[in-house]
């Protein structure tokens, strides 16, 4: 029996399947159970797949979209055909981003590149094309060596590690900031996400309920893990000097926040960290982008001498908190990291690199 195209969506699909070899499936279905029971099963399958789309998280789905416009750039100055996967396309593609890909004509940071060659691989097979494992390995293998090539030629390309924030910027910052709703905002920020490891979209998506008062200082409801997602409750307490005190920072701020703009701000659903215009004007919750620009603002604002980014201060914790003697389990389940993360011990080796090291005290 042969199903008629009209059973499922025309094109492509959005999940794992070509919209060709989901009719084949489709087809054996029929033939196997029969005609009603193979539409219900092609329904459920659609359904896995708008649920699976509704998962992915905003910054995949945004890293996928520009990795494949940059992909089609590339074919586009090559002439290769988008929808071809081949070896030498890949590889090409790898040397291309390294030589002139971005889109003021200079290279990549490797990095980048992997990342884009990965996003494409994906996207190739989304749309039904065949890209095999030896072809990947290739491309990689390429982008690695191209890497080499370019070390030894002196050129270091990328911003490196961000720097970790630490207890002494924390008090700069704290010092500088203005004694205006956005200065509160600022301060709140930066302590609280330094005391829970915060990323640049933590704080982004955080709800004013997600952020709740307990007699020993706050409980954050952060949504954990890059793919597999929890929720993680983190403790934040009172700090011993109300200057750098997270409790207090957070708490003001919102106060404030009510005080100046109307009790609506108090609604659980409002967001924790609100952006002000250079007006005082609320313009909506932060974005990931929007956190990592304040940071990075805020920490030279207060003249700290290697600007923040939005992972200074979860790399903050974990370095210092190393540093002050925590142990590592807490340190993970503050942060959200696997017990025996290897970021996390990075993290803490810049301070463990100092003391427990084999050349440290011998002269």
């Amino acid at each position: 029996m042969t199903v008629d195209a009209t059973d499922v969506p025309e094109g492509e699909t959005d999940g794992l399947l070509p919209a060709t070899e989901r009719l084949l499936l489709i087809e054996r279905w029929a033939l196997r159970h029969g005609v009603d029971a193979a539409r219900r099963l092609a329904e459920a399958e659609d359904l896995a797949d708008a649920v699976a789309a509704a998962i992915v998280p905003d910054n995949t789905v945004d890293t996928y979209a520009k990795s494949w416009r940059v992909w089609v750039r590339f074919c586009g100055v090559t002439g290769l055909p988008e929808r071809e996967g081949s070896r030498g396309a890949l590889v090409s593609f790898v040397a291309w981003m390294l030589r002139e890909g971005r889109q003021n004509g200079t290279g990549y940071a490797p990095s980048s590149a992997d990342t884009h060659l990965a996003a494409v691989v994906i996207g190739l097979r989304e749309r039904g094309i065949h890209v095999s494992g030896d072809d990947q390995a290739a491309a990689r293998k390429a982008l690695a060596g191209l890497e080499v090539k370019l070390l030894q030629a002196g050129e270091r390309r990328g911003r490196g590690q961000a720097v970790g924030a630490d207890i002494g910027g924390l008090y700069a910052i704290a010092r500088s900031c203005p004694d205006t709703l956005t200065g509160d905002r600022d301060k709140a920020l930066v302590l609280t996400g330094f005391h829970y490891a915060s990323r640049a979209q933590d704080p982004a998506g955080l709800q004013s309920g997600d952020i709740t008062l307990h007699p020993r200082g706050l409980v954050v409801a952060v949504l954990t893990g890059k793919t597999k997602h929890s929720v993680r409750n983190a403790k934040i307490g009172y700090a011993q000097d109300p200057g750098i005190c997270p409790v207090r920072a957070y708490t003001a701020y919102r106060e404030r926040l009510v005080a100046e703009h109307g009790p609506r701000w108090a609604d659980p659903s409002t967001p924790a960290f609100v952006g002000i215009d250079r007006h005082g004007h609320i313009t909506g919750g932060l974005v990931p982008d929007s956190v990592t620009r304040a940071v990075k603002r805020i920490s030279a604002r207060a003249g700290v001498p290697i600007s923040w980014t939005g992972h200074s201060l979860r790399i903050g914790l974990a370095s210092t908190g190393r540093q002050k003697g925590k142990d590592a389990i807490a340190i993970a389940d503050q942060g959200g990291w696997a017990r025996h993360s290897r970021s996390m011990l990075g993290y803490m080796q810049r301070e463990d690199g100092w003391d427990d090291n084999a050349s440290a005290g011998l002269t």
